[in-house]
């Protein structure tokens, strides 16, 4: 009985307080309340963080999508033919007109933009945003630099590729591919078969234009011929036809009268070459030096009798009649002046020292002319 009630006492004898007056129990309970505590905490500036630092990046981020604050910047960005957008968006971020690479590609993904890039110059700026940046490279672009080039008379068509060339247009292989293969769809072309760039020689007209650089060189050559198209007009193609002679025939002769003279004597030039190619008097063969100019690779001072010996078509020293083809690309001066030659019984001119042409009906009288000139005395 008594080990019995002892035993009760023992258990129902309450707990002796710590001596700072706090229980066991009640301090374990808190401490898990304070380590709960300070997890959510560290969470809670975890997640602020975090927050904080995509919304930092998706404000620069925006900016560069917005083209906001940035510091003003302008450049030339070069598409060039067969460029790829990643090749380009390179370009762009290296000339500091966009900031996140990764971040243009997926907007022109998304945006179809890459599907819109066309060749060529563009002058861009940092005030422009990813659309307008996209929409500037396309063809509608005003951004594309456009240059204004001046094709002198009676420039070859070599010659055109390399100014064309040097003004940053195009480059002369892909024009001398472009004349060579591409089938304009110009009457005057259709009989002068493909294969060769010296098949538009006489049609790219002397003129000013204006270019886009790096521009399509289809495009180039089209304005070109576009030009010759409407300079040579429908009464002057009847002329030809009345005179016996084909647009391209007047070419050729106009391309010859353009590199014999430039001065006001062309209409008496273009009557000597009529009275040759019909006449007796040199038997069809024109003789112009020109023609010989025109295949040699380098122009020279002087022709030799080794040079007027070259076997080629163009040579009228060795083929009679017109030359393969027109040899520049005349004015509309040589061309009017091909169709309106005066009428004379000229054979033969010469350069006198007084700087003007000389003609002559006989081939004597053109030697004795020379002879007597210092001009020629040297050699």
């Amino acid at each position: 009985m008594d080990e019995r009630r002892r035993a009760q006492g023992r258990r129902q004898a309450p707990r002796q307080p710590r001596a700072d007056g706090r229980s066991a129990a009640p301090r374990k309970k808190r401490r898990h309340r304070r380590s709960g505590a300070a997890w959510a905490l560290l969470y809670v500036v975890f997640v602020i963080g975090i927050s904080a630092l995509l919304a930092s990046l998706g404000w620069m981020w925006a900016g560069d999508v917005l083209a906001l604050n940035k510091d003003e910047h302008t450049a030339v960005i070069t598409v060039s033919e067969g460029e790829t957008f990643h090749e380009v968006t390179n370009e762009l971020h290296e000339n500091g007109i966009i900031e996140y690479k990764w971040l243009f590609n997926l907007f022109a993904t998304v945006t179809k933009g890459k599907e819109k890039l066309v060749p060529g110059m563009y002058e861009l700026n940092t005030e422009m945003d990813y659309r307008a940046i996209i929409a500037n490279l396309g063809s509608k672009s005003v951004s594309r630099v456009e240059i204004s080039v001046t094709i002198p008379e009676g420039y070859t068509v070599m010659q055109i590729f390399k100014l064309l060339e040097e003004k940053g247009v195009s480059t002369v292989d892909k024009l001398t591919e472009q004349a060579a293969s591409y089938n304009y769809k110009f009457s005057f072309l259709q009989e002068i078969p493909l294969g060769d760039y010296r098949r538009l020689e006489g049609y790219l007209f002397p003129d000013t234009y204006r270019f886009y650089m790096g521009e399509d060189p289809k495009t180039v050559l089209n304005k070109m011929i576009a030009n010759f198209d409407r300079k040579f007009t429908d009464d002057m193609r009847q002329q030809a036809a009345d005179m016996g002679y084909s647009v391209h025939d007047i070419v050729n002769i106009a391309s010859m009268i353009e590199k014999e003279t430039d001065g006001s004597d062309q209409t008496h030039i273009a009557s000597v070459i009529y009275n040759r190619l019909k006449g007796t008097a040199t038997n069809g063969y024109l003789q112009i030096d020109a023609t010989i100019q025109y295949i040699l690779p380098e122009r020279k001072e002087k022709l030799t009798a080794e040079d007027q010996a070259i076997d080629d078509p163009y040579n009228t020293y060795q083929y009679a009649g017109l030359p393969a083809g027109p040899i520049s690309n005349p004015g509309i001066a040589s061309l009017r002046s091909a169709l309106n030659p005066q009428n004379t019984s000229d054979y033969y001119y010469a350069l006198g020292d007084d700087g003007v042409h000389h003609f002559f009906q006989t081939y004597d009288a053109q030697q004795r002319f020379i002879q007597s000139q210092a001009l020629y005395q040297n050699g």
